[in-house]
């Protein structure tokens, strides 16, 4: 199994901090308009912070891929363990995508996007560029390997 680079940790932290202070913000704006104390969003606010460290933690140590011959399997969750297996038949096509927080501590993800309903597809965060790159043109590979020329 593959594993996310550690840095994977600090964009879901990152995450969490910007979720904690619109939160805090919004409940210190409406407990200044109702002239109440805003000591009691502020405290919710750094639970937030909290509890998201904590699952950023928990969801980096619970998260890995492996690329095989036949699929793509994964393993995640924290609260709820999800197990996804994505056979290379399905695969309609394969990105690479570096989101503003993933530029910021050099990082990217692969996106897998398959035949089938609304939705299914896989993302692969946590990847350096290098990584996602090379995950993208060997899951093409793959996919062209198992499928025929006229794949991916």
């Amino acid at each position: 199994m593959n594993d996310l680079h550690p840095r994977i940790r600090v964009i879901w932290i990152l995450r969490a901090v910007v979720v904690a202070v619109v939160v805090g913000a919004v409940g210190v704006g409406m407990a200044t308009f109702f002239d109440v104390s805003p000591l009691p969003p502020v405290g919710f606010a750094v639970l937030l912070v909290i509890v998201g460290v904590i699952h950023a933690i928990l969801r980096y140590r619970n998260w890995a891929y492996v690329v095989r011959a036949d699929a793509i399997y994964l393993e995640r969750g924290v609260f709820t363990e999800i197990r996804t297996e994505v056979p290379l038949v399905r695969i309609q096509h394969v990105d690479s995508r570096r989101s503003a927080f993933e530029r910021l501590v050099g990082l990217a993800s692969t996106v897998v996007y398959t035949a089938g309903s609304r939705g299914a597809d896989v993302t692969i965060p946590g990847l350096t560029p290098g990584e996602a790159d090379a995950l993208r043109k060997r899951l093409k590979g793959l996919v062209i390997e198992s499928d025929g020329e006229d794949a991916v």
